[in-house]
């Protein structure tokens, strides 16, 4: 009973144990979690606080310099003697640049308005009352002024201007010295809403917003968005000027910190499945380690298999050349055993004339000149009996798990099965082409027989006659005989030598056609409009489209010229090029099948003497490795072909002085195109 209590108490303190240092774990995990997130809470608020600094900074340097250049503009306006007039042509065009002045008056040294300009963009009414109600302030900036001679501000006060709006102004006064001598003053009222919009809100974002406020916090003027966010930051900046004192604000809303649910969410997520990734890994570690072990057994099972049923040889060497492994393939291939194999440098399945020369090639091997795994090349093997056998050898580096390379892997394949096979398909393909030959001679033959047989037994029969003529007059003396009877025999007898004359030169011709058959030969070429070229043909082709569901269509442009050519063999190659197509879109189930015929004038960068043809289908085109032996003789595609149709096309179009070509045909297929000259330019 003590040890069935004590065996619970320790398990229950060992899982105690470890459950509380997975809680401590998760606990300091979490706090480093909150930790971080309100650190990058900090330094986020820091920097935007530190740019809303900088942008409130940069806002106050603004408005300061575009104020210091009001000033040089109004000294400007001034300068010499001026009049009126011209005064306030020059104030009016100071006004059209500077938004942020209201008016500028020209005041003499008892504060007299001598002229004034009103800016061009405002609708606001300056009355007498106006700058009664204002006078007060202007006074003192001119008093201001005159006391310091420089340019000095009053302070700032809002004017009703009608229709319940109204605005905060500030009035500016500048001494004027005419010859040294003091003339009066420029008095300028400035709008401290415009001079936001003007200098400060154009750099302002979509959650920012600037003000001008008094020093005790009163808020005179604002410009920017009234959007709101869930946290404000705000930064202030005096803007000292001569007379007046006045603070620009600048405010910026932004939602909660963005970095918080992104970190935190990433990071809570990361170590939720590195704890959850742990846990599994304690519980299944032994699991899959005994899972590895058989897995492993099963697999060294399985590479034994195969390597002992592979009948390619395969061999390993170190980096010093020695023999590491061989393959039971390979051992039956050289007759050696693996244990007389491994660990020698020098085969002993090399032959003795050739050993040196393996040797070298060795060298260059064990010195990284090694060929692509893809290179192969051919050595001779001598078994341990001492018969010689062929092999290719495919060669790789040996590269570890750790990627280091270790030796070099070669594969041996026995060709001498292949070499007999192929002298025996070579001595076959000897005789095959022996007996076409005598077939072809037979044939010949045979069209020979066939055709020389009419004229020879005319010649036979009209050589008999002659005979027989000549044999019964000789019987009678030619005196003896009447002279009209004479003069008809000589006729007959004429009329007899000129019939074996003409089969003796039909016999030729039988001849010469059959001698021409077998090589190439001038055809006799005929001028012949495109359009008959094409009515020739377009029965056949639209027999066969109908039975393949093909749609055929005919393009000539108006007025073509003839063609010279010989007929029968264009229109052979017509008709192979639209069976061609025909058949390309039919095998390959294509829809919808259409077969275009076009015969058109040379374009620029053709040749102008020529009609360019052109058969279009929409097939599934020509792959590139097909293309590159399309026109060769006995080629073809299709099991019942036999590979002359498009050689005897490309032959004929040759003879012709033309080029056969094929291109893409756009969405789909292939176009050939072939020329034929112009008869009138030929």
């Amino acid at each position: 009973m003590n040890f069935i209590q004590t065996w619970s108490w320790r398990r229950w303190h060992s899982v105690w144990r470890r459950w509380s240092l997975w809680t401590l774990l998760v606990l300091l995990v979490v706090s480093m979690l909150v930790t971080m997130v309100w650190l990058a809470g900090r330094y986020e608020a820091s920097q935007v606080q530190d740019k809303l600094e900088r942008d409130t900074a940069g806002a106050v340097s603004e408005v300061r310099a575009a104020l210091a250049r009001n000033v040089q503009d109004l000294q400007a306006l001034n300068a010499g003697e001026v009049g009126k007039e011209d005064w306030r042509v020059r104030a009016a065009e100071l006004l059209q640049v500077r938004r942020e002045m209201l008016r500028i008056e020209w005041r003499d040294p008892d504060m007299a308005i001598l002229a004034h300009a009103e800016t061009p963009y405002r609708n606001e009414y300056w009355s007498g009352n106006f700058r009664e109600d204002s006078e007060t302030h202007a006074a003192a900036a001119c008093a201001s002024a005159r006391r310091t001679n420089a340019a000095a501000y009053s302070g700032s006060y809002f004017q009703v201007l009608g229709e319940g709006m109204g605005m905060e102004l500030i009035e500016a006064c500048l001494p004027l010295q005419q010859q040294g001598r003091f003339g009066g003053y420029e008095v300028v009222t400035y709008s401290l809403p415009y001079i936001l919009s003007a200098q400060v809100s154009k750099n302002l974002t979509r959650n920012q917003e600037v003000s001008f406020t008094e020093p005790d916090g009163t808020r005179l003027a604002l410009v920017g968005a009234a959007w709101r966010g869930t946290r404000v930051f705000s930064a202030q900046q005096l803007l000292d000027l001569p007379g007046h004192t006045l603070v620009l604000r600048m405010d910026s809303w932004h939602r909660a910190p963005s970095v918080f649910p992104n970190v935190l969410t990433a990071l809570v997520t990361a170590m939720s499945i590195a704890l959850v990734s742990v846990l599994v890994v304690l519980v299944r570690d032994n699991r899959r380690r005994l899972r590895a072990e058989r897995d492993l057994g099963d697999a060294l099972a399985f590479r034994k298999a195969m390597e002992d049923s592979l009948i390619t040889g395969l061999r390993a060497r170190d980096l010093q050349g020695r023999i590491s492994y061989v393959n039971p393939a390979f051992c039956a291939m050289v007759g050696f055993s693996s244990e007389e194999l491994l660990g020698l440098d020098i085969a002993p399945y090399w032959p003795p004339e050739l050993a040196q020369e393996y040797r070298q090639r060795q060298g260059k091997r064990l010195s990284g000149a090694m060929p692509t795994v893809r290179e192969g090349h051919e050595s001779m093997f001598m078994r341990k009996d001492g018969m010689r056998f062929p092999v290719l050898i495919f060669e790789a580096p040996l590269i570890n798990a750790q990627g280091q390379h270790t030796g070099w892997m070669s594969a041996f394949v026995d060709i001498s099965e292949q070499r007999r096979i192929e002298e025996i398909s070579r001595a076959s393909q000897e005789r095959l082409q022996a007996t076409a030959r005598l077939a072809t001679v037979g044939e010949m033959a045979s069209l020979l027989s066939h055709e020389l047989t009419q004229p020879l037994m005319a010649i036979a029969s009209y050589a008999s006659g002659s005979q027989h003529m000549l044999e019964g007059a000789g019987s009678t003396p030619a005196a003896q005989l009447p002279a009209e009877q004479a003069r008809d025999q000589l006729q007959e007898l004429g009329t007899v030598m000129r019939k074996i004359g003409f089969q003796a030169d039909r016999a030729g011709r039988v001849i010469k056609s059959v001698r021409d058959f077998v090589r190439r030969r001038d055809q006799a070429r005929e001028a012949v409009p495109p359009q008959e070229l094409l009515d020739a043909v377009l029965p056949l082709v639209r027999m066969q489209a109908r039975k393949l569901g093909v749609q055929v269509e005919v393009v000539l442009e108006p007025r073509l010229p003839q063609v010279l050519c010989d007929v029968t063999m264009v229109e052979q190659v017509l008709l192979n090029l639209t069976r061609n197509g025909m058949q390309a879109m039919d095998e390959a189930h294509v829809e919808p099948r259409r077969l275009s015929l076009t015969v058109r004038r040379p374009q620029a960068g053709e040749a102008q003497d020529r009609l360019v043809f052109s058969v279009s289908d929409w097939g599934v085109g020509i792959p590139d490795d097909i293309a590159q032996q399309l026109f060769g003789a006995f080629f073809t595609t299709r099991p019942e072909g036999m590979g002359l149709g498009l050689s005897l096309c490309r032959t004929v179009v040759e003879q012709h002085g033309g080029q056969l070509q094929f291109s893409p045909n756009l969405p789909r297929g292939t176009v050939f195109t072939f020329t034929l000259p112009i008869a009138a330019s030929v």
